[in-house]
């Protein structure tokens, strides 16, 4: 992934995590925050997954692909490419 994105990628997830700091973490809100960041400012189709502990195997668009941990949690964003359906 290029560094922009990444560097968005980490300031945005961190912002969360500093959002939640007198809660538990919450890893669906997290996911679902980078999910929709990522949508509406790079277009779709962004995946992304939150856990301490989670093994995957993905596909991904070319540069469209980070893995990173904040505070022991860790994040896997990824890119899809969409095709328009044929009718």
């Amino acid at each position: 992934m290029p560094l922009p994105l990444q560097n968005h990628a980490f300031k945005t997830a961190r912002d969360i995590i500093d959002s939640m700091a007198s809660l538990k973490l919450d890893s669906k809100r997290l996911a679902l925050s980078l999910k929709k960041e990522f949508d509406s400012t790079y277009g779709p189709a962004w995946h992304c997954i939150v856990g301490t502990s989670f093994g995957s195997y993905v596909t991904h668009s070319l540069g469209g692909f980070l893995y990173f941990s904040i505070d022991k949690v860790y994040v896997l964003l990824f890119k899809t490419a969409v095709d328009p359906l044929e009718q």
